[in-house]
């Protein structure tokens, strides 16, 4: 826009981004590569509007996020609704769902029958997911917290695909394939913009 000459208010971009950020975002999934069959879950805890409340998540084996859910509880109910979710929106069954050992996990893999794929492991087995929860900390951080439920989910959903579709691991690659990856993530972002 600054380069075209136009001038634009925060608020205006504001409420640009909220009317096209989930547009944008499931044109970016949509255009990803398959995922693998390895899922990681994983739940961290969250304020919002001074409650506790625990954020849900699944990412495969390279790191990408597959789904998310914001619940008020850590139970059995919560993760069945996840594993639904991502079962629904996946349309694969996992080969491994690696967690950490909260008995919830358990309960909810024996009734959607995942029980001889659940694998429940100590501190490192879902470190796939508990490193995928550092950027979310640091959003958190900068947004000063999040106010509701529902803008919560919304926000992390839509911040999950686009953070996944730009972050390339620049510290373990070389230079020239930076390049080429960057490359990629632009174009990614340019299709699923054109594309609204």
């Amino acid at each position: 826009m600054a380069q075209r000459g136009i001038e634009v208010s925060y608020e205006t971009i504001r409420c640009w981004t909220r009317k096209f950020i989930r547009l944008f975002a499931q044109n970016i999934l949509q255009s990803r590569t398959k995922q693998t069959a390895c899922w990681s879950l994983d739940e961290m805890v969250v304020k919002i509007g001074c409650k506790h409340m625990f954020f849900w998540r699944a990412v495969d084996d390279e790191g990408g996020g597959l789904d998310m859910l914001v619940q008020k509880w850590r139970n059995k109910a919560a993760a069945l609704k996840l594993l639904r979710k991502l079962l629904k929106n996946q349309g694969v069954h996992p080969e491994t769902t690696a967690t950490d050992k909260l008995a919830s996990y358990r309960a909810a893999a024996e009734v959607i029958g995942l029980r001889d794929r659940h694998r429940p492991g100590g501190m490192h087995a879902n470190n796939r997911a508990e490193n995928s929860d550092l950027a979310i900390r640091r959003r958190e951080r900068k947004q000063q917290k999040f106010k509701s439920q529902g803008s919560a989910q919304s926000f992390l959903a839509t911040y999950t695909a686009v953070y996944d579709a730009f972050n390339v691991q620049r510290h373990l690659i070389r230079r020239s394939i930076l390049r080429l990856f960057r490359t990629e993530a632009r174009r990614t972002w340019a299709m699923a913009t054109a594309a609204v």
